[in-house]
């Protein structure tokens, strides 16, 4: 026993802070395991692992409290349905320890993720640590990045960064956090699009970010595909949350007023995307709506470097004829 001690001690992992580590749970019982397993096994162990199950229907509360058995590091907490942001929210407010982060509970993480993440934490003594994350599509995950790069950050580059969504993005779940960011930001309770509308503000916090392109959380794309996603207006939260976005940005950080743009023109397409591809959903002045906005900024979305040219060439497609651009966007061409 003393020498476990000893040896955990010179990782660091008994004498360095605690991490909490949030897990909402919603009907996940098949991805649960899988999940808590590989924060179990992490290799940085000084860690608080809460699990909250928001109301689940299926077998979930009762595997969270059988993984709780196996791990005194672990507390599960019931609650009644609330939603993702809720359960967030509920997991902050119960968290003991100064840092805290978040793993959806159907995705999964590399076991030294959080060594890395505090690690680049306290080497630059910043308020927020990012890495990159696999995208894993039917159980394969993309290719590790070849050159793997560290960014210590002011706030407005790191906002950039997530905003052009190329190396990082605005989802929660990649970070680590000082947990006092969060003393006057929460989630948005019934809102979609629930990190894109807190992101920036919680960059916007930071004296200092620090990132790396290393891939390190496992972001699992489960097989209910866009096109048999039921549209409803909740989508719009999408342009809610980044015309906040951009009105932070003009405000604060006026030289990225061009990819804030970029991010208005990219949730219009993904709500006209969802708006389309919904046969039963009818709702002719929406969509004329949507698809003026995007043909007033014509321009910007044909010269926009941040836009693929298979986007552009479906935009082209939808100025032609939006029959057209839907049999395009059906056949997921970009």
């Amino acid at each position: 026993l003393i020498w476990k001690i000893v040896i955990l001690n010179i990782k660091g992992n008994i004498m360095g802070e605690k991490i909490s580590v949030i897990v909402p749970v919603y009907n996940v019982e098949q991805y649960l395991e899988r999940c808590v397993d590989s924060i179990i096994n992490q290799t940085y162990t000084n860690l608080e692992i809460i699990l909250v199950n928001d109301g689940s229907t299926d077998n979930s509360g009762k595997l969270c409290d059988e993984l709780a058995k196996k791990d005194e590091r672990i507390r599960v907490i019931h609650k009644e349905n609330g939603g993702l942001s809720d359960a967030r929210n509920r997991g902050i407010e119960e968290a003991e320890s100064d840092l805290v982060g978040f793993i959806d509970s159907d995705d999964y993480i590399d076991n030294d993720m959080y060594e890395i993440l505090l690690k680049n934490l306290n080497n630059t003594d910043a308020d927020l640590s990012m890495c990159a994350l696999y995208d894993v599509y039917n159980n394969t995950p993309e290719a590790q990045v070849t050159n793997k790069e560290t960014w210590k950050l002011s706030s407005e580059q790191a906002i950039k960064m997530v905003m052009e969504a190329k190396i990082l993005s605005v989802t929660a779940v990649n970070k680590l956090y000082r947990k006092s960011l969060f003393s006057d930001l929460k989630f948005e309770v019934g809102k979609i699009a629930e990190d894109a509308f807190i992101m920036v503000k919680l960059l916007d916090k930071c004296k200092k970010i620090v990132a790396t392109n290393e891939k390190k959380y496992y972001y699992v794309h489960r097989e209910n595909s866009i096109t048999t996603q039921k549209f409803s207006t909740k989508f719009l939260n999408v342009i809610e949350a980044y015309e906040q976005n951009r009105n932070i940005i003009l405000e604060k950080y006026p030289k990225l007023k061009d990819v804030a743009q970029t991010r208005m023109s990219w949730a219009y397409f993904y709500v006209l995307d969802r708006l389309l591809l919904d046969d039963n959903y009818n709702d002719k002045e929406l969509e004329n709506n949507l698809i003026s906005y995007l043909k007033d900024h014509r321009k910007d979305i044909l010269n926009d470097p941040l836009f693929t040219k298979g986007r552009k060439i479906g935009f082209i497609a939808l100025l032609l004829n939006r029959n057209l651009y839907r049999k395009l966007i059906e056949k997921r061409g970009y």
